[in-house]
């Protein structure tokens, strides 16, 4: 069982995609690692690599567990138990997660190690592997608290033995010890940008955008306000056309912060979320190209979303955040009725070679998504003017007029609003109903109770680990 406690895992990384479980210190020497600037390369690389399969299933985390988004037909997945709030600790799902997210932890903090430990002399991008690492950390550490709660918090390389010490530690701890810090370093040492084949791994933009969720997150308003307002001046813009966002043709565009990139190819670096968004029908799936027949349909826009929309007249984002008909128009220019459900998102539809072949990437943070965040701490802040600014200037590109100053409550509203019609199947739902305090109001009729702002710590690890002192679950659960 020990092999597989993942917050004391050491690795070594064999390439970018390739990484094996270091062996005890008697049969392999970490110490002739890192001769070159390609193993700080590859070590980095193997860090990012646990990302496309965590948030392959983040939908499950920030969208079905809040109002927007259900499940709608199949009982007994872990997307439906997350939906209905009936998720135990048994789940697997809850197990892959906290493994992956400690995979990332532990590369981390391995890779600061040897950073630590390097002649500087010798390398020249040092300080880029060191802003990676600690932004691949604040990142994990960051949804592991907001899906979890308290955490183990661990900053290096531990023994077998010295993993069942580690206690959870305090939210508020991990944020003020690793998170904060990480990303204030990590917008320190990072660049503005990357050219080639480096374009997609974390930049300046990037950990000022992540801090500034943080901030937000903790009701920091002020921190949040200054650090979002200099990502506006980094050369960020939104596109013209909402649209172009979902066409996947250049996801790297001027409104692009930081994704999980995938890629088609049968290569194991695609996502299977594209298709566990599609309707299940064989006719429908076909006809836009995807291979393997019918859609998975794992998540369902809610009616409360579509009346959302309809409350927004001549909204350019309805029509690819959800389409409620019930059906499609196909080939012969015939109206055919899904099988099942009423509704669902064209968010992330593309042609696949297969179910798991996805390349659309997964948007973890988007210049309209800053816009929002900014406009929401400078409300808060009683600079409502300004606000209003970065609030219509997302509303102007989706094609629906811009409000009018009518006051803070008001317009506190109309961006949390706004945030739902932006930004719906991407992953915030969920934690923006929590860090506004809202979400008990919102889902208590579909089953939440007050402990459910957090979910179970995973039954494995807590077998593992076999003392309560150190590693508890939940309340409640």
């Amino acid at each position: 069982m020990r092999k597989h406690i993942i917050i004391i895992s050491l690795f070594i990384f064999a390439s970018c995609h390739d990484f094996i479980e270091l062996e005890p210190d008697d049969t392999v020497s970490i110490n002739q690692m890192f001769t070159s600037e390609s193993d700080f390369r590859d070590a980095i690389n193997g860090s990012y690599h646990p990302l496309r399969s965590l948030y392959n299933n983040f939908y499950i985390f920030g969208d079905l567990r809040g109002d927007d988004a259900w499940k709608e037909v199949t009982r007994g997945t872990a997307s439906y138990h997350s939906d209905v709030f009936t998720m135990n600790d048994t789940e697997s799902l809850l197990g892959n997660t906290w493994e992956g997210y400690y995979q990332i932890i532990s590369r981390a903090n391995f890779v600061l190690e040897k950073i630590e430990e390097a002649d500087k002399s010798i390398f020249s991008n040092l300080d880029r592997y060191d802003g990676e690492a600690r932004f691949l950390r604040a990142l994990a550490y960051f949804d592991l608290v907001r899906i979890f709660g308290d955490v183990p918090s661990v900053k290096n390389s531990l023994t077998i033995d010295e993993s069942y010490t580690v206690r959870r530690e305090k939210v508020e701890t991990i944020y003020n010890d690793i998170i904060i810090p990480d990303l204030i370093d990590a917008a320190n040492k990072l660049p503005v940008s990357y050219s080639g084949e480096d374009v997609g791994r974390a930049t300046k933009g990037a950990a000022k955008s992540l801090l500034g969720r943080v901030y937000l997150t903790l009701a920091d308003f002020a921190k949040a306000e200054g650090i979002l307002q200099e990502v506006t001046t980094m050369g960020y813009a939104l596109l013209p056309d909402y649209n172009d966002l979902w066409t996947y043709e250049n996801e790297h565009h001027s409104e692009y912060i930081f994704d999980i990139e995938y890629m088609r190819g049968g290569f194991g670096q695609g996502n299977s979320f594209t298709y566990n968004f599609l309707p299940m029908h064989a006719e429908f799936t076909a006809m836009i190209g995807i291979s393997g027949g019918w859609g998975g349909e794992d998540i369902n826009p809610t009616h409360v979303l579509v009346q959302l929309f309809e409350t927004s007249p001549g909204d350019l984002r309805r029509d690819i955040t959800l389409d409620a008909t019930g059906g499609f128009i196909n080939t012969n220019g015939e109206f055919v009725r899904f099988i099942q459900a009423a509704t669902y998102s064209k968010k992330y539809q593309t042609s696949l070679l297969n179910t798991s072949d996805g390349h659309a990437n997964w948007k973890v943070i988007r210049y309209a998504d800053v816009l929002l965040m900014l406009a929401e701490a400078q409300n808060e802040n009683g600079k409502t003017e300004e606000a209003l600014t970065h609030l219509n200037t997302v509303r102007v590109r989706a094609g629906v007029p811009a409000y009018a100053n009518t006051g803070q409550a008001d317009i506190r509203e109309k961006i949390y609003n706004e945030r739902r019609l932006e930004l719906s199947f991407e992953g915030h739902r969920w934690f923006d109903l929590i860090r506004t305090g809202r979400a008990l109001g919102a889902m208590q009729s579909i089953g939440m109770k007050e402990h459910h702002v957090f979910f179970p710590i995973p039954l494995t690890q807590l077998q593992v680990i076999n003392n309560e002192e150190i590693l508890w679950q939940n309340p409640g659960y």
